[in-house]
């Protein structure tokens, strides 16, 4: 991948990754390894723990994802983060914008006779 390439896949990467990760968290608290190992599922989310742990910090203090300690069967105790109410809240607004976005940029980015830039 180019400069440019890269360095716009970093810019998008930023916007979307905190709703990834509260979307991952839909389900069931994860620690965050595991969060990292999904989101590496996708190349373009890869990240790195450097970027993940202060996230996961922001979102504690904003207060959409709770922690919780757990015994791991190898090693320290494992901090698991939980999607709160207001976490919930949170994806579900960036679920129903996020279609209308994707749609506006897809607008700007296909040629009026139908070619893509």
């Amino acid at each position: 991948m180019n400069e440019a390439g890269g360095r716009v896949s970093s810019q998008l990467r930023k916007g979307v990754l905190e709703y990834c990760v509260l979307a991952l968290l839909r389900d069931e608290p994860k620690y965050g390894v595991e969060l990292l190992t999904e989101l590496s599922a996708v190349s373009v989310m890869t990240t790195s723990q450097g970027t993940i742990y202060p996230l996961l910090s922001r979102l504690r203090r904003e207060g959409f994802v709770d922690t919780e300690l757990r015994e791991s069967p190898s090693g320290p105790p494992r901090r698991y983060y939980a999607l709160t109410a207001l976490g919930t809240a949170a994806l579900a607004e960036f679920a129903g914008a996020w279609p209308l976005f994707r749609d506006a940029v897809d607008h700007f980015l296909t040629d009026p006779q139908g070619d893509t830039a």
